[in-house]
């Protein structure tokens, strides 16, 4: 800024402005030598590539105590068109003022960035722009930033309260994928020796990024995110701006973006295997069967009895497992004696299996058996046989 601009400035704002430039190089060439070298500059210009970004204003609307430094950096990016390019610089202001031309060399043909910076004191209130205009080797003239100071008037000889403030990252390192939801919550912690309207902001990286007031009657956190799109490190600083000027401690942080895809996880099964049912002679049913699990998994299951739910039960398997379970004996009445069917029924996460069995019928009672009882007999009187005579014997004749 030329010291012109300074007067106007001093006598429009009452800042007093010192400007600083990063990364600054003079080249000078002599009339002879321009004279010579005149025709290659041009064909280099005419295929060099040059773009400016908007300038970064670290204070943005600042509101406090004054003199306050605010400073402007802004990133040229070259093409050059040659092994040694010069670039050529200067900053324009909103009085329309401009600072002394910069320059700087940029070695190489491949494309380079160059961050430049100016820096300015002001001591009273004001509202302006600042842009970056690039002379050589292409002519180009960044957006305008505008910023605004309103200094506060603050007693310093006996503050409203005693501020101090903490400031810590959570996390403070993250690894993972940066996506849309990531975030880095930058927190701080205030604390007043009596009830004060404190008024804050957030400087990240060197930018300010947000400004609060809040009422803190002992103690109070406040907070920034900070959304990480790509692999960095940074910090960030709370500043109290009122009652009592105060800055925190550097909160540091470091992000490493890792993209990785989950391993699949695998769908777990349930089944219903080996049922048996048996009728007792009670005429009531019981069964058992096995449920098997292709992994960790909680499983429920349900007994019906002729399509009629008469007993539940659930369970947790750790990873590949099975177990039995069994049908409490179950009272059969009506045409359930006759002989059904018992079916077991499982579910899981994923999916669900059943399996059954026919039981017997219930048996029949035998008959009773009676004794049928033997009728006596009464004896009954017999003649006794009269021996019969003995027939006389004849005589026999003799021989005579």
């Amino acid at each position: 800024m030329k010291s012109s601009a300074l007067a106007r400035k001093a006598a429009a704002f009452g800042a007093s402005t010192a400007m600083m430039a990063g990364l600054v190089a003079g080249l000078a060439a002599s009339p002879a030598q321009a004279a010579t070298s005149g025709s290659a500059a041009t064909a280099a210009a005419a295929k060099a590539k040059v773009s400016v970004s908007k300038p970064k204003v670290s204070t943005g609307d600042y509101q406090g105590s004054c003199p306050v430094d605010v400073k402007f950096s802004s990133t040229v990016k070259v093409k050059p068109g040659k092994k040694r390019t010069t670039l050529a610089y200067r900053w324009l202001h909103a009085d329309g003022s401009k600072s002394k031309v910069k320059t700087v060399t940029v070695k190489g043909t491949r494309t380079k960035s160059v961050t430049v910076s100016e820096k300015a004191t002001f001591k009273g209130d004001l509202k302006g722009w600042q842009a970056l205009q690039v002379l050589s080797p292409r002519k180009v003239t960044s957006q305008k930033s505008y910023f605004s100071v309103s200094c506060l008037k603050l007693d310093a000889k006996k503050p409203e309260a005693r501020v101090s403030v903490r400031a810590w990252a959570s996390p403070s390192r993250y690894v993972g994928a940066c996506t849309p939801g990531t975030k880095i919550d930058i927190v701080g912690k205030i604390r007043v020796d009596r009830p004060s309207w404190v008024r804050y902001r957030w400087v990240v990286n060197g930018d300010v990024v947000d400004y609060g007031k809040v009422r803190v009657w002992d103690s109070r956190t406040v907070s920034v995110g900070v959304s990480p799109r790509h692999s960095q490190h940074g910090s960030a600083v709370l500043e109290v701006l009122s009652p009592d000027r105060t800055t925190s401690n550097r909160a540091h942080y470091k992000v490493w973006c890792k993209d990785y895809t989950p391993r699949p996880v695998p769908s777990v099964k349930v089944f219903a295997t080996g049922m048996s049912a048996s009728t007792d002679k009670d005429c009531k049913v019981s069964a058992s069967a096995s449920i098997r699990s292709t992994g960790s998994a909680r499983v429920q299951w349900t007994w019906s009895l002729n399509g009629r739910t008469v007993s539940s039960g659930q369970g947790y398997f750790h990873g590949r497992d099975s177990k039995s379970v069994s049908l409490p004996a179950q009272a059969l009445s009506g045409s359930a004696k006759d002989g059904g069917r018992v079916v077991l029924s499982v579910q899981g996460p994923n999916n669900s299996d059943s399996t059954g069995a026919v039981y017997a019928a219930c048996a029949k009672p035998e008959p009773a058996v009676t004794a049928t009882p033997v009728p006596t007999v009464k004896p009954t009187a017999t003649a006794t046989p009269v021996p019969s005579a003995s027939p006389v014997p004849s005589e026999v004749p003799s021989n005579k």
